[in-house]
């Protein structure tokens, strides 16, 4: 196993574990977050995304990375986001709760990771038709918020990061 391999593995596991003490791997969990009744997943998901960002710039800024984004195709940004909305709403999971769902022994979630697999299939077998259909929508090219805004990365984690401080206030504050 190489250096990449056995990090990977690492990082998969401590993400596996923070998922199943944050309680995100619940289906009462999902559902609740679906009717935007329960915040712990939008919780979840926003702290990661704020130590990513953090993270991700900083290796970035040390010059141990090289930043590369990925374009930004609006059809596939639209159906990709419609299809992923559709699984989570009819599974109760998305990619990654229902691995860790299926972790925890929780066999239904099976279901799940065996749908990904098959539109993953799917769509490698479509992807000519998807080519010059969805995929020839409008495409901004590989852009960022920085690059849209002309803002530091570090000023836009900054403003993320109070956005994000002041909607888990009024989360707690509904009881959310």
């Amino acid at each position: 196993m190489s250096t990449e391999q056995i990090l990977g593995l690492m990082t998969g596991v401590a993400f596996g574990f923070l998922l199943q003490k944050g309680r995100v791997l619940r289906f009462e969990k999902q559902l609740g977050a679906l009717m935007l009744r329960d915040m712990t997943i939008f919780k979840f998901m926003l702290s990661s995304i704020l130590v990513g960002m953090v993270g991700i710039n900083l290796l970035s800024d040390a010059g141990i990375i090289t930043l590369s984004h990925k374009a930004m195709n609006v059809g596939a940004v639209v159906v990709g986001g419609a299809l992923f909305g559709a699984g989570w709403a009819i599974m109760g999971f998305c990619p990654g709760t229902s691995v860790g769902a299926l972790g925890e022994g929780r066999w239904h979630a099976l279901f799940a990771a065996l749908g990904m697999v098959a539109g993953a299939a799917l769509y490698a077998e479509l992807y000519p038709f998807f080519k010059s259909t969805v995929l020839a929508w409008k495409n901004f090219g590989k852009i960022g918020l920085p690059e849209v805004t002309g803002l530091s990365p570090w000023v836009i984690i900054a403003l993320f990061w109070a956005a994000t401080i002041s909607l888990f206030a009024w989360f707690e504050k509904k009881g959310l």
